[in-house]
């Protein structure tokens, strides 16, 4: 075998490679990208169950469990991990071929049964992968029969959600998860004139613990009681005090149960709660209202001002104070954003507040893209960019993938892109900063714990992406321009 010499299938002169770089920074190969149906490369987006698991483990004593292969779970555990830099405890019944050929309900009666004897949750919400999807397993019989031949306790909550891979992202598995759990936790909790007092907040698919810990502060702030659901501040980001917690933190399930009694109930995710939010609307006590994300000053304004009027409270001066605050760093910092172009890739919600951040600073979101929506989110995009001199002549892109948003970046050039991890090749071809917000951020460390929204968020943002471009420059200036001013 030593002997042996290996023959590539194909082979180029380095002639040839080097004309093809050249070729695909073209807008002739921009064309034939943007031409492309039946390839997706490096999307921006996840699969459903990646979303059901979120949401699953951020209740109270919850052990989210996957019907379908060992590999999916895996992958899902994974992601959160290298994201987190935390343990994300889930299980699975690990079908195989004989699942896919026979259906998988002695997988799911086997695991269902291990999973309960070794780890006691208190919730095993179910969901799905492609496998038990494509082949029609019916996980409503399925739960069922397990609880009848004894391998789970009948009183234990086994939401389940249908989430296949091949179909929508993970937004779109986070509600119906969400919705899976709610509806199973509050039936026959409803009572007639009874009112928690409380707001029931729902933060959407949202990497960001600290994001929900502001949530969390703003509300303390104003004395207003509330419920988070799901909260996944205490589950993705604990303290290292020498003692593992598999259920640290979560929703606690009473309170789930009791939110349908609640005094108010808000989203402030519209696209990763569509269905979850019409149920509540239908099912539940108090006001009902979804609004974006609070990116930035008005944002925040608006968020607070509804607080303010739900529950009958004051803005507190402390939080007066802080848009002050706020105010005053992006006076202080407005000139270097101020007419930058920025390309933004990432979730609907996100991708709003963002924009709308931008926007208030005089930057120019020169291309967003999202790699799952619809022409709903196109329609209100394009409505917020229309909205001020500074989204003139930027473009929305929906369906598209990373690999047509580097067509875009070394056609039509900008001075940052702003996204997750997956967005560094684009920006490393295009030679150009990554700003990194949103889920997955797994090439940097601690992101996840300094919150983007809110009037501290309007701060975070603003340092990250003026500081950056100051390293730009004091990197990059010649000797006489190497100033200690900036």
């Amino acid at each position: 075998m030593s002997e042996c010499t290996l023959k590539k299938v194909t082979e180029h002169s380095p002639e040839e490679i080097e004309r093809v770089k050249e070729w695909i920074n073209t807008e002739d190969y921009k064309e034939k990208n943007f031409d492309r149906k039946a390839l997706v490369v490096n999307p921006a987006h996840a699969c459903q169950p990646l979303g059901a698991q979120m949401v699953a483990t951020a209740f109270e004593g919850s052990l989210p469990f996957v019907h379908g292969s060992q590999g999916c779970a895996s992958y899902f555990r994974s992601t959160f991990s290298r994201h987190y830099r935390e343990p994300a405890a889930a299980t699975c019944d690990a079908m195989t071929e004989d699942g896919a050929v026979f259906g998988g309900q002695n997988n799911l009666f086997e695991g269902l049964e291990n999973a309960y004897a070794l780890y006691k949750p208190k919730m095993m919400p179910v969901y799905t992968t492609c496998m038990p999807e494509v082949i029609g397993d019916d996980l409503t019989a399925f739960i069922r029969n397990a609880k009848l031949q004894g391998h789970i306790p009948e009183e234990l909550p086994t939401p389940y959600a249908n989430t296949p891979s091949f179909n929508g992202t993970h937004i779109h598995g986070y509600d119906s998860m969400m919705l899976a759990i709610l509806k199973y936790l509050t039936e026959g909790q409803k009572v007639e004139g009874k009112c928690t007092g409380k707001l029931n907040l729902i933060p959407g698919f949202d990497g960001n613990t600290g994001n929900t810990r502001e949530y969390k502060r703003l509300l303390e702030a104003m004395d207003i009681p509330y419920t988070v659901m799901a909260d996944t501040s205490e589950v993705f980001d604990t303290p290292c005090d020498g003692t593992y917690k598999l259920y640290a933190g979560g929703t606690k399930l009473e309170d789930a149960a009791e939110s349908i009694n609640g005094k108010a109930t808000i989203s402030l995710q519209k696209y990763s709660t569509l269905t979850t939010m019409k149920w509540i609307g239908k099912e539940y006590s108090g006001a009902i209202e979804t609004m974006p994300m609070p990116f930035g000053v008005k944002k925040t304004d608006e968020f607070l001002m509804k607080l303010s009027e739900m529950f009958g409270k004051p803005i507190p001066e402390k939080l007066k104070e802080e848009r002050g605050l706020a105010v005053d760093a992006m006076t202080d910092a407005h000139q270097y954003l101020h007419g930058k172009k920025f390309a933004v890739v990432g979730d609907p919600d996100y991708l709003i507040g963002i924009v709308s951040f931008l926007l208030e600073m005089g930057a120019i979101p020169h291309h967003v893209l999202c790699s799952r929506a619809t022409k709903k989110f196109s329609k209100e995009m394009q409505a917020l960019l229309d909205s001020s001199p500074f989204g003139q002549g930027c473009t929305v892109y929906i369906n598209k993938d990373l690999w047509h948003m580097r067509s875009l970046l070394v056609t039509d050039p900008v001075d940052g892109i702003i996204g997750d991890t997956h967005a560094k090749w684009a920006a490393r071809d295009a030679k150009i900063p990554l700003f990194r917000i949103g889920f997955p951020i797994i090439d940097r460390v601690n992101l996840h714990r300094s919150p983007v929204i809110g009037y501290q968020g309007a701060i975070n943002i603003l340092t990250m992406i003026a500081n950056k471009f100051l390293d730009i420059k004091d990197e990059t200036c010649e000797d006489q321009w190497f100033e200690m001013m900036r």
